[in-house]
């Protein structure tokens, strides 16, 4: 299960969401444990069966008012059951004044409170992406991702069949290469799955024969992308001549990745064949497919409109 420390978002998000530290006495390796955000407004009205325990609790200027209006006993109790509860980390939006009480509590419980200079909608809009990102199921896959005319195709295959010069030669011809050998792959909401290689790889390819290339410094920054989402999966294979290959396109194949169904392609390898142009094809035909245009459906209605006389004829001859 994906945890991420409160001292981890600290770091990595300070700046971003404008946050100081109202605890510095309390422990920051308390560990988030959902990507949701909960304003306890119920909560701190005591109604805490359906409370989630996990998840990061933010206070904005409606909670505050509410607690600046009770007497300081119940004030007291209310904020002692609250902080009580298991909280990674408490969120103060607005750079609102803070009830002295609740920090006293919230050190006594271990509880940290961080304070942040935006508006409690802002507060949200910054770090839920974040949290959504940092808790999406991921995984990684052996293959090289391109973006090829705003497609992201990613080729697979055993090792050694020539993912990577494929993908070099279409950075040749201006595409643009995401990841090379490894690809970490990240589902976002329902259906998109976006890659990236892995941050100490980057832009590198090995290419064998000549090496490891940096393919930022030999072609440029328009080479190269820091991450795509993957739209089409081209299985690169040996050619079999004993296989049966799709040759009209109408029976589609798809792939899982993640609980998503990825269309994959593949494409027999044999002399001769140039794979980088029809790496170009498979994206082009992919943006038509996307725009409602089926080229291999449209030509097999024209060939069924066509013959539909003769069959017409042939059904009705009795002899």
């Amino acid at each position: 299960m994906t945890r991420l420390a409160v001292e981890e978002l600290l770091r990595t998000k300070e700046q971003t969401l404008e946050l100081e530290l109202l605890t510095p006495t309390c422990s920051l390796t308390r560990e988030i444990e959902s990507p949701m955000l909960s304003s306890p407004g119920l909560v701190l009205a005591g109604f805490r069966d359906r409370f989630l325990r996990g998840r990061l609790q933010v206070l904005g200027e409606t909670e505050i008012s509410w607690l600046n209006s009770l007497d300081a006993d119940k004030l007291r109790d209310t904020l002692d059951s609250f902080l009580g509860l298991q909280m990674p980390a408490l969120f103060v939006t607005k750079r609102l004044d803070v009830p002295p009480v609740l920090l006293e509590l919230a050190r006594h419980h271990g509880v940290p409170v961080l304070r942040s200079s935006l508006k409690t909608g802002d507060f949200y809009r910054r770090v839920q992406p974040y949290l959504e990102e940092r808790f999406a199921p991921r995984t990684t896959a052996h293959g090289s991702l391109a973006d090829v005319y705003g497609v992201g195709v990613m080729f697979v295959g055993r090792s050694g069949i020539g993912k990577s010069e494929c993908v070099l030669d279409l950075v040749e011809r201006g595409h643009r290469l995401v990841a090379d050998d490894l690809v970490v792959i990240t589902k976002r909401g329902n259906d998109v799955l976006i890659g990236r290689g892995h941050e100490q790889q980057q832009h590198h390819m090995e290419i064998r024969g000549v090496g490891i290339v940096d393919i930022k410094a030999l072609f440029g920054i328009r080479s190269i992308r820091q991450q795509k989402r993957i739209e089409v999966i081209v299985q690169l294979v040996d050619w079999d001549a004993k296989v049966q290959y799709d040759r009209t396109g109408l029976d589609t194949e798809d792939v899982e990745m993640l609980g998503v169904q990825m269309p994959r392609i593949t494409i027999p390898l044999n002399a001769g064949k140039n794979i980088t142009v029809i790496s170009e094809v498979v994206a082009m035909n992919h943006l038509l497919k996307y725009s409602g245009v089926h080229s291999a459906k449209l030509f097999n209605q024209r060939l069924l409109d066509t013959m539909q006389p003769v069959r017409a004829y042939l059904e009705e001859d009795y002899e």
